[in-house]
């Protein structure tokens, strides 16, 4: 009860802080998401360590603050037609690995590449679509739509936790997260669809089937983002990322479901569904 009493405690705080934060807009979540980067990318790093793994650490840090500026929808577009800033800082960085590694190899050249670009990857370049979604597709409509997988990511947890506790039987993935259950999984997405669907009739942003399409996707990317987290700790021989947050281990831990629950978001905008 007093972890349970903690981790309550924590999640309404940060729930706060963050909100205040999106609701200020970038000039105060970019320098809260590079702080965010930069503390996942420590804990990331300190997990490679105790497995003996090396990673260029001072580009990780470099390159995954490049990352989020980057993301920045208000930055003049890149003078040719389908690209980004994100990938040119991207490309960018994975040309500086090969080039270092060439110049100064170490023992595992190529696993330092590819344990680096990866931290880039699930760490900066996801982060970086809090900024995109926070303005899509502007800044009123953004904060309105921002607001969904939070409201969808801690549905899905209350519901997945009560739904195992009282009625979880089969495994979900036993070999990565042997607590996950397929009746835990189905209890999330029921309640993540009842949340989403009250706040998409009362704010008039999406019918009954658009809240039930949103609710499977986030409900699915939120699970997914979890168990990717819990793969990368299983196979990095890890229990917790970190131990910053009371009651919920480090920040990778505590963000993991929306790791993949905001990008998926805003693919799911994009692709004109909840947008008119």
């Amino acid at each position: 009860m007093e972890s349970l009493s903690t981790r309550v405690l924590t999640s309404v705080v940060g729930f706060t802080i963050i909100s205040l934060i999106v609701w200020a807009g970038w000039i105060a979540m970019l320098p809260m998401l590079v702080f965010v980067s930069v503390m996942g990318l420590y804990e990331y790093i300190r997990m490679l360590d105790r497995n003996d793994i090396d990673v260029r650490r001072i580009s990780l840090g470099v390159f995954g603050t490049a990352l989020i500026v980057a993301s920045l929808p208000m930055i003049p577009e890149v003078p040719w037609l389908g690209g980004s800033w994100r990938e040119v800082v991207l490309t960018v960085a994975l040309g500086y690995l090969l080039v270092m590694e060439v110049m100064r190899p170490g023992e595992r050249p190529l696993e330092r590449i590819v344990y680096s670009l990866f931290g880039l990857l699930y760490i900066p370049w996801l982060l970086g679509y809090f900024l995109m979604l926070r303005y899509t597709p502007d800044s009123g409509q953004g904060l309105l739509y921002f607001a969904l997988p939070l409201l969808a990511t801690f549905a899905a947890d209350i519901g997945g936790y009560f739904g195992g506790h009282f009625f979880g039987r089969r495994k979900l993935a036993p070999e990565i997260s042997p607590s996950k259950t397929v009746e835990g999984a189905i209890g999330g997405l029921a309640f993540s669809f009842l949340t989403v669907l009250i706040f998409s009739q009362l704010t008039h942003i999406g019918s009954p089937l658009e809240a039930l399409l949103y609710s499977i996707l986030v409900a699915s990317a939120s699970q997914l983002g979890d168990l990717a987290e819990s793969l990368i700790k299983r196979a990095l021989k890890t229990k917790d990322s970190g131990s910053s947050l009371p009651g919920h281990g480090g920040f990778l831990d505590r963000l993991d479901s929306l790791l993949f629950a905001v990008p998926a978001t805003y693919l799911f905008l994009n692709i004109s569904v909840f947008s008119r």
